[in-house]
C-alpha cells in the first residue's frame, strides 16, 4: 500500500444507485449520486482522508475496484445495492482484500420486502449502517476514519 493509499477511502455504489434522485424518491430521497459522493468526499476531507468513488451496474467492475483497493485504499465504504442479496463474489472479494469495509444502505432494508433482509456483505463488513438516508454515507465515512485510527 502506498503512503497516499493509507489516507484514501474507496466508496463503491452498486446497481441502480446512478438513478438516485429520480428512482423511488419516497424511499431513497431526492439527493443524486453526485450529491452523495460530494457529501462523502467532504466528510472524508474534513477528517484528513481522500475519497475515490466508483459506481457501476456491473458486478465485475465492482470486484475489480475492490481488488485494486489492496494497493490504493485503506478501507471501503460500499452500498452494494441489489448485489447485497445475491453476490457471494462481492463478499469473497471484500473478505479477500483484508481491508475494513462498511456496508451502507439508504433505506431500512428490514422494513421492506423479505428478500432484502438477507445480506451476503454483512458477515464480512466491519460495520453496517442502514436506514439513515444519504446521511448514512457521512456516518460510514466517519466510522471508517475511526476504524483507521483518525
Amino acid at each position: 500500500m502506498t503512503e497516499n493509499a493509507s489516507r484514501t477511502i474507496l466508496l463503491l455504489n452498486g446497481p441502480n444507485l446512478n438513478l438516485l434522485g429520480t428512482r423511488e424518491p419516497e424511499i431513497y430521497g431526492r439527493e443524486t449520486l453526485a450529491d452523495v459522493e460530494a457529501l462523502a468526499r467532504s466528510t472524508a476531507q474534513s477528517l484528513g482522508f481522500e475519497l475515490t468513488a466508483v459506481q457501476s451496474n456491473h458486478e465485475g467492475v465492482l470486484l475489480d475496484a475492490i481488488h485494486e483497493a489492496r494497493t490504493t485504499a485503506a478501507g471501503i465504504v460500499i452500498n452494494p445495492g441489489a448485489f447485497t442479496h445475491t453476490s457471494v463474489a462481492l463478499a469473497d472479494a471484500i473478505s479477500g482484500v483484508e481491508l475494513p469495509a462498511i456496508e451502507v444502505h439508504i433505506s431500512n432494508v428490514h422494513k421492506r420486502e423479505a428478500f432484502r433482509h438477507h445480506s451476503y456483505i454483512s458477515p464480512v463488513a466491519s460495520s453496517i449502517i442502514i436506514g439513515a438516508g444519504v446521511n448514512g454515507y457521512r456516518l460510514a465515512v466517519q466510522q471508517m476514519a475511526h476504524l483507521l485510527g483518525k
